[in-house]
């Protein structure tokens, strides 16, 4: 099974965000775009593991903790690498510090089950589109200019979900295997 942890995203985010990409797939619509019942905010990529490791997986995962809620601002939008040479196109998250902690404790819960950690640095976004070459077409960064300091909503949680991905040709599907709370009051 293909596994990750992940922060869902609010229904009043999803709707602004399906606003913008509503209007950005009518100047594109050979671009890649992420279906919005797939946004989510990853804390961490697990991969493909045996069924035999979910058992441990789901303890380790169940230990991790954190004394507030992580809050979250969804605004603006950008590019990995870079806009020059995008291969992913992002919307922005400024978060809470204990996001950072949080993802940086469930990289280390799962790490003793032998997961690799995380070999980039922590960077909270939410992937809007993949670009396969990356080639940004100019009414698209036109259009994406124009709304590049958009705010989208925020989030509040104590909670975070185990989610399986099962590709498949018409792209990835998710289900929550396990929901986790990782603070005392859920907002």
């Amino acid at each position: 099974m293909r596994l990750f942890v992940a922060l869902e995203v609010p229904p009043a985010v999803r709707e602004n965000l399906a606003s913008l990409l509503q209007t950005l797939r009518a100047v594109s619509p050979q671009t890649r775009w992420v279906r919005l019942e797939n946004l989510h905010v990853t804390l961490k990529f697990i991969g493909e593991v045996p069924q035999t490791k979910l058992a441990g997986i789901r303890e380790a995962l169940s230990g991790v903790r954190s004394k507030q809620l992580v809050t979250l601002d969804f605004r603006g939008l950008g590019f990995f690498p870079n806009e020059k040479h995008p291969r992913v196109f992002w919307a922005g998250i400024v978060a809470s510090p204990n996001l950072k902690t949080l993802a940086a404790d469930i990289d280390g819960a799962t790490e003793k089950l032998g997961i690799p950690r995380e070999q980039r640095p922590f960077s909270p976004h939410l992937t809007l589109a993949r670009f396969e070459p990356p080639r940004l077409p100019e009414k698209l960064r036109a259009a994406i200019q124009e709304n590049a300091e958009r705010d989208f909503g925020s989030l509040h949680s104590g909670k975070f979900h185990l989610i399986e991905s099962k590709l498949k040709p018409s792209g990835a599907e998710y289900t929550t295997v396990e929901s986790f709370s990782f603070a005392a009051a859920e907002v």
